[in-house]
């Protein structure tokens, strides 16, 4: 994740600026960043990805199976498929709520870490914490999190309604697997 996230942050960036572009796209964001600094440089940020994935990660598989499970029809009660997809949408769209939740704060210092020049924060993402809540305060580790939740519940219902679907069909087509 961390190359990826690392390119794509910079190239955001360069979006809104009255400067002219600096990287002419993915692949030559990446051959710039190892001129200028090697693997180091392409994959800034990892730690701080993984600050944000692993516990973003967590949760919204854990509220998706919670979910779920409550919403299962309980021993016995007849099983209804609109239902079931009522519950897989909403389940969906909560855990993508809940993941942001938790993974927006170290969203923000890993992307902050990521675009600022070299040299701008030589002990990583302790030193953009202390700045931004030097210069900002608490409330900056959320900037940016009402379109992220806008987009969160309707894109992790989809992606969750794919997933039963594709489940469905692989135990029509391989059962046992």
């Amino acid at each position: 994740m961390a190359p990826g996230e690392r390119i794509k942050c910079l190239l955001q960036i360069q979006q809104g600026g009255n400067s002219p572009q600096k990287y002419n796209g993915m692949v030559d964001c990446a051959k710039q960043l190892y001129a200028e600094g090697g693997m180091r440089s392409i994959y800034k940020g990892a730690f701080a990805t993984l600050l944000r994935d692993v516990p973003a990660s967590g949760m919204y598989f854990l509220t998706y199976e919670y979910i779920q499970r409550a919403l299962a029809p309980k021993a016995g009660e007849k099983k209804d498929a609109s239902i079931g997809l009522l519950g897989t949408i909403f389940a969906g769209g909560m855990a993508g709520i809940a993941n942001w939740a938790i993974g927006m704060p170290a969203d923000v210092l890993k992307s902050r870490l990521q675009t600022a020049p070299e040299g701008t924060y030589p002990n990583g993402i302790r030193d953009v914490f202390r700045e931004l809540m030097r210069r900002e305060g608490p409330l900056a580790l959320y900037k940016g999190v009402t379109p992220v939740m806008l987009r969160a519940f309707p894109a992790n219902a989809a992606c969750f309604i794919g997933v039963e679907i594709f489940m469905k069909f692989l135990n029509v087509v391989a059962p046992g697997l």
